[in-house]
């Protein structure tokens, strides 16, 4: 407990001078860092460079060929509906006129007499 107290009395707060003297030591320290890190090797830079254009040539290709695929279903959405659309017109039953339905009238007429021998 003392000790603590003792070097909570101790501390002191960092002047601006002292802070910028750690700041420029840290610098310098990154800077030495970097600096004594070795060069890239031109080849080895080549084959990163090309392994990476050809993963963008394989994404560009994966994203073309996504897209023809969602234009291929949409383009085959589009068909069933005009089908849909089309067996829903031929469903539809048009309507006829006075003489049409006089006219089917008479040969249901006409066939049921053949049929029944012309009685």
């Amino acid at each position: 407990m003392q000790d603590r107290l003792e070097r909570m009395l101790k501390y002191k707060e960092p002047d601006f001078q002292e802070r910028r003297a750690l700041a420029t030591q840290a610098r310098d320290k990154a800077l030495a860092k970097l600096r004594a890190k070795p060069p890239v090797d031109p080849v080895l830079a080549a084959e990163r460079a090309a392994a990476a254009e050809a993963k963008a040539a394989a994404e560009q290709e994966k994203r073309r060929l996504a897209k023809l695929a969602r234009e291929e279903e949409r383009a085959a959405k589009v068909e069933r509906a005009r089908l849909e659309a089309e067996a829903a017109a031929a469903a539809i039953k048009p309507e006829l006129t006075d003489e049409e339905r006089k006219a089917a009238r008479d040969a249901r007429y006409l066939a049921r007499k053949s049929r029944k021998g012309g009685r």
